[in-house]
């Protein structure tokens, strides 16, 4: 154990850590983090999901005028879809920024330029669906560029969910950040592109869903607007969506499980995956069975499949946490030792530093003032300069022993007891060097009325 804990020290950066408390309990910051990125990815999922149903509607439109129809329906969700993904992102970054900062940074600067230009592409992608949206007729009769408008903002809703997820799975690898060259080469990590499938059949899954309820909607005015595609065939072929792509998610799982580094494997994150699949299994049941159902019948199990599926995600989503939490344990570990080490040698070097003015200072002084801080030291509980306290005033041992330093020391190292209205005084023979007797006595003697 320990010998793999040198290993891991040798061959992985462990930075030091700004022990900083955090705002909220640890526990708490990490169900926000959850929770608040669950309902944000679910925005990202209807964002990028219906993107590319818009697109392949709208190319299938080119033949099929009512395929056109369905496109400008879904694409009427986008734009709201990406604006709540956007403002429900801010409190996910924010908890995972405050719960992982040192990974966090450490993955977005090693992620470099491409981290950064996130922002300008999630801007164009923006200003291309609405300019998709708000053409719509303009570009009736030039449909090629209309397409194209929404294909290259698809095209920059699939590219920029690879930035975040390449950027937060290079965090949880310190041991990477050595040979990691930029956003390319955190890239080949071994699970990203797994993960990445498995988030694109999560968006069409989940977005099949919102197909089948959007089209099924009581005050949706669908036979206005269709003339040839039914309520029925629309919600089958989102039924049919989600069957198929919950399917495949299933068997890119594992791949993604085998993939992940066995560091953050355990056998809590192997029962919480496993749960929530087995969650999932009669969801896909109920929508095969609505999908080779009636018309009648295909809504029966709607709301079970919803909140069984919705329950998958949560246990997917409390997987991934789980597996951060695992993968980093050692190396936060590691860096605490870091840090302690570092306040140690900080506080350390503050004494040293504070001695060596404190001597700089006492070799500035004269003799009596250094003699001064030697009295204060010793002596200033028992006699003041000008009154009797526990013992006589310094006057008084100054007219005493005027022109007599020898015999001032003396009498410290060795007092007797002259009168008796005063306590015998203590030998300081031991407590004083000679250097401290020299400077004592030559304050004293210096002292007048």
């Amino acid at each position: 154990m320990f010998a793999s804990l040198l290993i891991f020290w040798q061959t992985t950066p462990v930075p030091r850590d700004l022990p900083l408390p955090l705002p909220l309990p640890e526990w708490l910051l990490v169900v926000l983090l959850v929770v608040s990125f669950l309902v944000h990815i679910l925005f990202v999922n209807l964002m990028v999901g219906g993107s590319i149903l818009t697109l392949m509607a709208q190319i299938k439109g080119l033949k099929n005028k009512e395929y056109d129809t369905l496109a400008h329906e879904i694409a009427s969700t986008i734009t709201v879809n990406k604006s709540m993904a956007v403002v429900m992102g801010i409190a996910p970054l924010l908890c995972i920024n405050t719960l992982y900062s040192l990974y966090f940074y450490s993955a977005n600067a090693l992620t470099g330029l491409m981290w950064l230009a996130i922002v300008p592409l999630v801007t164009v992608a923006f200003l291309l669906t609405y300019l998709h949206k708000f053409t719509w007729e303009a570009l009736e009769k030039h449909k090629a560029i209309h397409i194209s408008i929404l294909a290259v903002s698809v095209a920059l809703f699939l590219f920029i969910p690879l930035i975040f997820l390449t950027n937060i799975n290079l965090m949880l690898f310190p041991e990477k950040w050595g040979t990691v060259k930029g956003f390319f080469s955190a890239l080949l990590l071994p699970n990203v592109f797994p993960r990445y499938l498995h988030f694109i059949m999560a968006s069409l899954s989940i977005t099949g869903l919102f197909l089948h309820w959007y089209m099924g909607r009581k005050n949706y005015p669908f036979e206005t607007i269709f003339t040839q595609l039914t309520r029925f065939e629309l919600k089958k072929k989102g039924y049919s969506l989600a069957l198929v792509a919950s399917v495949i998610q299933f068997l890119i799982g594992p791949i993604v499980l085998l993939t992940l580094p066995s560091k953050g494997l355990g056998w809590n994150l192997i029962a919480i995956i496993f749960t929530g699949a087995a969650i999932a299994i009669p969801a896909m049941w109920m929508m095969w069975k609505g999908i080779n159902g009636n018309e009648q019948t295909i809504d029966k199990d709607f709301k079970k499949v919803l909140i069984l599926m919705s329950v998958t995600v949560l246990f997917m989503g409390s997987g991934r946490q789980v597996y951060r939490a695992n993968a980093l344990e050692k190396h936060r570990e590691l860096v605490r030792l870091r840090t302690e080490e570092f306040q140690k040698r900080k506080k350390e070097a503050l004494v040293e530093s504070q001695k060596e003015q404190a001597s700089e200072q006492n070799a500035n002084l004269s003799l009596a003032d250094k003699g001064k801080n030697v009295f204060n030291q010793y002596c200033a509980a028992c006699h003041k300069p000008n009154e009797k306290l526990v013992g006589p005033p310094i006057i008084e041992m100054n007219s005493i022993y005027k022109g007599n330093k020898d015999g001032l020391q003396s009498w410290i190292k060795n007092p007797g007891k002259k009168r008796p209205d005063y306590p015998q005084m203590p030998s300081f023979a031991a407590q004083l060097n000679q250097e401290q007797l020299d400077q004592l006595a030559e304050y004293i003697l210096t002292i007048k009325k």
